[in-house]
């Protein structure tokens, strides 16, 4: 986390503050930005509740300032530029895939901002996200990756994973208490999920050397902190279960999305935690075998399918499941289908409980063909211990020939959907002191202990369009060239062709020699 003196927008500091970001913020007048580039899908039902959200794909989402006039302008140049900065697909935004949502995505800043015509969200759920990637993101950090835990992110390491998530986020905060004056903050994040136990032969045992080939040697010297966590939370009689090693010289506790953890903590900037060794390998064992973790069910997830026969028509099934044994809550639901899937907004249906339920706030802005995508906000009360279910019809459009992508065959892919919630929690949490724990009060703000604000992104939908056979144009013309050729060079001949009779010759000098000498021989000639 690393912060920029501010004057307007004008950035000034760049002692830690990446140039590039800052000048970017300055020309284009951004209030936040958020950007993710992420490869696979959160299995919410095996890993549980995802700590930092970002779909499939790259995402980013842009609050602009008041004095821009032309914010569609603004957004195209600043997403171009982006995309050279992090060497991403992200030129391909444009207005078929950009949106204004109206109440999903508010400034997580400081601001009083509610003109959400400042406001940008585009998804690209197709970026393949890689090396080139990640070593522009490694390059924005103040050590890059020569000292501190940025040491360990070995490319071939990471994404060797079942799922990475690299993000940047940068929004206004306060300086001081006072909120006096404001600071940009920059905020890197990177998730990952390796399969310990497949890497470890069936055993759960891990450790920074195995999962990274590499271990922690020194803090960052332009970090202030620097710190390793390891979850080693345990349910009820089991905490004897854990063993981490080395010995943590400190414990945390906190509350994360409505549940109690404990952390071991690693202050690298303490001289004694590496001693003589100068590496710290942090392992952890499981004391007796253990066949499977049983993850607590989040209380909200979903998930969304495609149904349907044929290539003319479909129907989008999303399903929210609210897993509170006794606490109701409302969601706020955005859904950003492309316009080659025509909606039939009168076939939209909320049942919950085998009973129809009507959202409380609806906003609905229609697809124009090649200009613009379907846009639908709901706000949905989900009843405790229930299941929503949420369908709409479309009908599959017919593109122009050069429209298809050079594999049209694999399909075409639709934005996952955005669930945004505050979720109550089933236990009491404690509200954590920013100034104590800075780490999770920033991750997982909650404001009054009894609920935490989610947002869930569900999959990316693969759809098939009606496709012509690109073979055929291939076949005509090699066919039509064929006789062309043939028949046109024929008649070319004939036509243009002059004949002439040939007299027969007499022969050469060779063959009047030869008779010569047969007629001194008195042979009959040639």
């Amino acid at each position: 986390m690393t912060a920029a003196k501010d004057q307007g927008t004008l950035v000034s500091h760049y002692r830690l503050f990446p140039k590039a970001l800052g000048q970017l913020i300055s020309k284009y007048s951004v209030r936040e930005l958020h950007l993710s580039l992420t490869q696979g899908f959160w299995r919410t039902r095996s890993w549980g509740q995802p700590y930092l959200q970002a779909p499939a794909g790259a995402e980013l989402w842009v609050w602009f300032q008041e004095s821009v006039s032309d914010v569609d302008k603004a957004w195209k140049d600043l997403s171009n530029i982006l995309s050279g900065i992090f060497c991403a697909s992200l030129n391909f935004i444009d207005s078929t895939n950009t949106v204004v949502p109206t109440a999903s995505f508010k400034p997580l800043g400081l601001a009083n901002v509610t003109d959400h015509h400042f406001l940008r969200y585009a998804v690209l759920p197709r970026e393949v996200v890689c090396t080139e990637n990640l070593t522009p993101w490694k390059k924005l950090l103040p050590c890059s990756s020569k000292a501190g835990l940025a040491v360990l992110l070995k490319a071939e390491r990471l994404f060797h994973s079942s799922y990475h998530s690299q993000a940047v986020h940068i929004r206004p905060i306060c300086r001081d208490a006072s909120c006096l004056s404001m600071s940009w903050e920059l905020r890197q994040t990177l998730t990952v999920v390796f399969d310990s136990f497949a890497s470890g032969h069936g055993k759960k045992d891990w450790s920074l050397f195995k999962i990274f080939s590499r271990t922690l040697t020194e803090a960052c010297p332009l970090a202030s902190q620097s710190k390793v966590y390891v979850d080693i939370s345990s349910k009820g009689q089991e905490k004897e279960l854990l063993e981490v090693s080395p010995a943590p010289l400190s414990v945390h506790e906190a509350s994360v999305q409505g549940d109690r953890r404990t952390y071991a903590v690693y202050d690298l900037l303490n001289p004694g935690l590496f001693n003589g060794s100068r590496s710290l390998n942090v392992q952890l064992k499981w004391k007796r075998p253990q066949d499977g973790l049983d993850l607590a069910v989040p209380v909200l997830h979903a998930q969304r399918y495609v149904s349907g026969y044929g290539l003319e028509t479909g129907e989008i099934s999303t399903l929210i499941y609210n897993t509170h044994p006794y606490r109701a809550f409302p969601v706020l639901l955005l859904e950003t289908v492309p316009w080659y899937l025509r909606l039939y907004i009168h076939t939209l249906t909320i049942i919950t409980k085998g009973k129809e339920n009507k959202p409380s706030y609806i906003h609905y802005q229609p697809a124009q063909d090649r200009q613009r995508p379907h846009l639908l906000e709901m706000l949905i009360q989900l009843p405790a211990n229930s299941v929503t279910k949420i369908t709409i019809q479309f009908e599959r459009a017919l593109l122009k020939w050069t429209e298809y992508t050079p594999d049209p065959n694999h399909g075409f892919y639709v934005s996952p959907s955005v669930l945004s919630a505050l979720v109550p929690s089933v236990i009491a949490m404690k509200v954590e002191d920013e100034d104590q724990s800075p780490l999770f009060a920033s991750l997982f703000p909650s404001l009054d202990g009894s609920s935490y604000f989610v947002r869930l992104y569900t999959e990316p939908l693969l759809v098939n369009l009606p496709t012509p056979d690109f073979s055929m144009p291939y076949n005509v013309i090699c066919l039509t060239c064929t006789v062309v050729a043939v028949c046109y060079g024929s008649f070319y001949n004939l036509l243009t062709r002059t004949f002439h009779v040939e007299e027969p010759n007499r022969g050469g000098l060779a063959k009047r020699l030869a008779n010569i000498i047969r007629k001194m021989r008195g042979v009959p000639l040639l």
